[in-house]
């Protein structure tokens, strides 16, 4: 699988709409219109979360032989805390992912062609090499709107101003340079801030190719919403995926993994995550909180500290835009590690129980439970999967495999979901990635869960933080 041909270099270019065929008359979210029958999110929450729980009970009742075996060999206590941290919690967890995706009913947009003026921040740090082509990208966008582009040259050491400077004359923009010396994504972001004096804010990664329907697609998810949304995120996928095994892995984490967690949460209009990559903000209320705080996940704090203030973040699926995820392990292992990180930060600077809405606070109230799930995963799965292997069932258990084809039946609806809600309105394709997509299935967690340890580690050990 993989995206069109633009996603794949930085200087293609997204597909074009149809001659003739203007922005508003495209369907929006085909197949996700209302039908007539509604329930809230509150009631959505609540049957998800009841699937839940008899899912987890269900899975109690069927695994008391594999509780018995395993009590025999580390005794009644260890073999409830392994069982649960490999098969009851990453089952509650998955059930409510599952059950909430499949009540969520994506609301039509109300406002299609939307004309208010946004400004795009890019931070950028020695970005020459990729910043002409997200500069062209923006230029290339088929909003209706003003647009204002500012790059917060975080210290740059190479050419990367005069590269964006050069290509934005080249497409006709006007760009605003703002250099920011002291070091840190949040510095940058903050300084370009100051300027900023419409209604909305955009941040774009400085790596990061927008879809030509992007932006009017997220700030018409924005203005459509209710009128309490302070943020929305957009869609990030991996433009690079032809690089290595590593990168086709991450072409299906964020196709279909990170994408259905933002389908739920954003079904709850708690989107935990408003990413620094692709985002929309509204500029007063960033401003309020006092702009980006000084974290390595800082797009996560600032978005746990917006809905501290009772607002709703929302996500919206056909604004896409396409990045490059890590190519070599160590470069992964430290996005990741800098990901958990973040969380743990986001957990520190507001707890679930200081959200207004008590619905953003137990979706973000699960976060609790990721770091269980890496410790059953790393620790306990991969070293009983091993030994199940060698013909030594003692902690997992045949059973315990069947999460395979419940793996797969899930993935399979995201895939289908994907290809008809998300890239066919956007005119986009797939290609096969078969080989990826196997490894995904089977070896990826391993990477992503010793990472989020590693991460766990530094933020408790407070090790020196670092960008990239």
């Amino acid at each position: 699988m993989s995206v069109t041909e633009h996603a794949q270099h930085a200087d293609s270019r997204p597909p074009e709409v149809p001659q003739g065929t203007p922005p508003t008359a495209r369907p929006e979210h085909p197949g996700n219109a209302y039908t007539g029958f509604y329930l809230s999110v509150t009631v959505k929450f609540l049957l998800s979360t009841l699937f839940a729980v008899s899912w987890a009970g269900a899975a109690v009742w069927i695994s008391q032989p594999w509780i018995a075996d395993l009590s025999h060999s580390v005794g009644e206590p260890a073999a409830w805390v392994m069982v649960t941290l490999v098969a009851y919690l990453p089952g509650f967890v998955v059930a409510l992912m599952t059950m909430s995706l499949l009540l969520d009913r994506q609301p039509p947009l109300r406002i299609s062609n939307p004309v208010s003026p946004v400004t795009i921040i890019v931070a950028a740090r020695n970005e020459q090499a990729g910043i002409a082509g997200t500069i062209r990208c923006i230029g290339e966008s088929d909003y209706a709107g003003a647009v204002t582009v500012i790059l917060a040259d975080n210290g740059s050491e190479d050419a990367t101003a005069a590269v964006a400077a050069r290509t934005a004359a080249t497409s006709g923009m006007t760009l605003q340079v703002i250099p920011e010396p002291s070091p840190g994504k949040s510095h940058a972001l903050n300084t370009a801030l100051e300027q900023v004096t419409t209604p909305y804010v955009i941040t774009v990664d400085a790596d990061t190719l927008l879809h030509r329907e992007a932006l009017r697609r997220l700030i018409s998810r924005l203005e459509s919403a209710p009128a309490d949304t302070v943020a929305v995120a957009g869609t990030v996928l991996v433009r690079n995926s032809r690089v290595n095994l590593l990168t086709r892995m991450q072409e299906w984490d964020y196709y279909l993994g990170i994408a259905a967690v933002k389908r739920m949460q954003g079904l709850y209009q708690a989107t935990l995550v408003a990413q620094g990559a692709f985002s929309v903000y509204r500029t007063d209320d960033v401003k309020a909180i006092g702009g980006w705080p000084d974290a390595i996940g800082e797009d996560i704090v600032v978005t746990w500290k917006l809905l501290q203030q009772g607002g709703r973040v929302l996500f919206e699926p056909t604004a896409v835009a396409f990045t490059d995820a890590p190519a070599t392990v160590p470069h992964f292992l430290r996005q990741r590690a800098r990901w958990a990180r973040g969380m743990f930060e986001g957990l520190h600077a507001v707890p679930p129980w200081r959200q207004k809405r008590r619905l953003a606070g137990l979706i973000s109230g699960i976060d609790y439970l990721i770091p269980l799930l890496d410790v059953g995963y790393a620790l306990i799965w991969l070293p009983g999967l091993v030994l199940f292997l060698f013909g030594v069932p003692a902690i997992v258990s045949a059973w315990a495999l069947t999460v395979l084809p419940v793996t797969l039946l899930i993935y399979g609806g995201l895939r289908r979901h994907q290809r008809r809600s998300v890239f066919g309105p956007l005119d986009l394709h797939v290609r096969r990635n078969a080989v990826g997509y196997l490894a995904f299935l089977l070896g990826y967690q391993v990477l992503c869960s010793f990472a989020s340890l590693a991460g766990y580690t530094q933020y408790l050990a407070g090790s020196a933080r670092r960008w990239k």
